[in-house]
């Protein structure tokens, strides 16, 4: 009993082990990641490596899935592109467990200490999550030592052998084994290792251990299916073709399995684990069979899977994966483009307010309106993304990257407030009245209104690019601003006691649209106090 504990225990740390390592991983290296997919796919070789690359660090080709097919709804990659990607993220874990298939015991110990002592020194640094990678390597090392020993000492009892010899050499039984443990486990790495393992202290001959493998490779395509289920049709798609890329293959091989399984283990000889070996010869064969085919897969993914005819409304969210929750930087990156949709449609609402000014048209406040309750919608869709990321998988930068966006999109939906109010204004107090501002009046008014333009562009740009410079530049248009203001306030006064009929008529209002622009303006500069105090630190 206690060797089936040590056996389960082993199969749950190693489990734990490689999700540990992945999410080290994207929390160092996550936007380079990104970087190396998005500029890897340029011709079909390429982007096998950059699979193969992404995915040997990441020790999950669910997770590059993730990665990569986040780039195809937005037109960055076509879907071809991205599984060629996916092809090389198979090889890439295969790699990896031909990497772990070696006696690695002697650095387990090293691993572990040299991880715990970089995560409790460098706390909440990029170091402590390099430590973390440290100790989720020397842990999957340990789980292997302890899987292998258990299965030694389990299988020298005569209940397990008779089990053991029991079991049926029954190919599609042995894949739908490898399906079930590899969506349970998360990881078909962990199901590749474990299953090398126990071959190699005799608890199951090479036939069913091949078909295990094959499962495995079908529930890490089935995995990704179910991980981007409620994606766009364009996300899911891209799991969907490299799913049937591996149906093709795996189909094409399990009848033949039982044939070739001694003769393979074999010629592989003692130095690498066959199953380990099998399992980096499929995905090989599976890569160079399908990397000059991704194009009609991708039809046939786009058949299967048919993107819903229906109009996206203005205030509908774009960007805010819900796949992407799972890794704290992509999700991140989601809700910033989502911010900057926001910020495009606050710059629509600004924009009719001189077209107001200038028209008279009545017809430009119910289309404010209806974009202020357009950003509204998505200032709650993004607040509810940000509450869903884990604020303890954040490192300090992404950290700051999560107080930065909520803060804007804040100032956005203020924005919005505010120039609803203003439309309101001009067309209560002026147009329905049949009043105007005079001449010199209304030139100020729009002088101030397209510096707010201009500064409500610089502050967008500043809270993507986080230039210095720029930061700097808002700051001090920000007194200008503010001066200009009190002029043009004081140029109002001068004309009440000349008793023009015009600045009369519209003084309250005059007054009133001078104060909320400088509040507006105040609202867009915020951003660059952040970005700001980042370089001072």
């Amino acid at each position: 009993m206690l060797h089936l504990l040590n056996l389960i225990s082993g199969i749950a740390l190693l489990v734990w082990a490689t999700h540990l390592v992945r999410t080290g991983i994207l929390r160092v290296f996550g936007e380079n990641l990104r970087k190396i997919l998005q500029r890897g796919v340029s011709n079909r070789f390429s982007a096998l490596g950059s699979g193969v690359v992404v995915t040997g660090l990441l020790q999950s080709s669910t997770a590059t899935c993730l990665i990569i097919s986040s780039f195809v709804p937005h037109g960055a990659i076509t879907l071809g592109q991205a599984l060629w990607v996916m092809l090389g993220a198979d090889i890439g874990t295969s790699l990896v467990a031909l990497a772990f298939s070696f006696d690695l015991s002697w650095l387990s110990s090293f691993l572990i200490f040299s991880g715990v002592v970089l995560f409790i020194w460098k706390k909440g640094t990029l170091k402590s999550q390099i430590g973390r990678i440290l100790i989720g390597l020397g842990l999957i090392s340990l789980a292997l030592q302890l899987i292998s020993e258990s299965t030694r000492l389990m299988i020298q009892a005569e209940l397990v052998r008779a089990a053991l010899t029991s079991l049926s050499n029954e190919i599609v039984f042995d894949m739908f084994v490898g399906v079930v443990m590899a969506v349970l486990s998360y990881s078909s790495l962990a199901v590749v290792l474990l299953t090398a393992t126990l071959v190699s202290a005799g608890a199951l001959p090479y036939g069913i251990a091949f078909g295990i493998v094959l499962g495995a490779n079908l529930g890490s395509g089935i995995l990704a299916q179910i991980l981007t289920s409620k994606s766009g049709p364009a996300v899911r798609r891209v799991a969907l073709g490299n799913l049937v890329c591996r149906v093709l293959g795996v189909f094409a091989l399990a009848p033949f399995v039982g044939m070739f399984a001694q003769d393979f283990a074999a010629w592989t000889g003692s130095d690498i684990n066959p199953v380990v070996a099998f399992h980096l010869a499929f995905n090989l064969v599976l890569g160079a069979a399908f990397i000059g085919f991704t194009a009609p897969i991708a039809r046939l993914a786009e058949w299967l899977d048919p993107a819903p005819v229906q109009a996206q409304k203005a205030d509908d969210p774009k960007y805010l994966d819900e796949v992407a929750l799972a890794t704290p930087g992509l999700a991140l990156g989601c809700a910033m483009r989502e911010t900057l949709h926001q910020a495009d449609l606050v710059e629509k609402m600004l924009l009719g307010v001189p077209e107001l000014l200038k028209t008279g048209e009545l017809g430009v406040r119910q289309r404010v309106k209806e974009l202020d309750d357009s950003v509204d919608k998505l200032y709650n869709a993004i607040k509810l993304y940000l509450s869903q990321i884990s604020r303890e998988a954040l490192s300090p930068r992404e950290s700051k990257m999560w107080t930065d966006i909520i803060s804007y999109t804040i100032a956005l939906e203020q924005l919005g407030d505010a120039t609803e109010r203003i439309v309101e204004d001009i067309e209560e107090k002026t147009i329905r009245k049949s009043r105007s501002f005079p001449e010199s009046g209304i030139a100020e008014i729009n002088h101030l209104y397209d510096l707010l333009l201009s500064n409500f562009r610089l502050g967008t740009a500043v809270f993507v690019t986080r230039d210095a410079d720029d930061a700097r530049r808002l700051l001090e248009q920000k007194s200008q601003f503010k001066s200009l203001e009190r002029e043009y306030a004081a140029n109002h006064l001068a004309r009440l006691q000349s008793q023009t009929v015009n600045s009369v008529a519209t003084s309250s209002l005059h007054l009133d649209l001078l104060n909320e622009f400088c509040g507006m303006n105040s609202l867009i500069c915020s951003v660059a106090y952040s970005v700001t105090q980042s370089n001072a630190d």
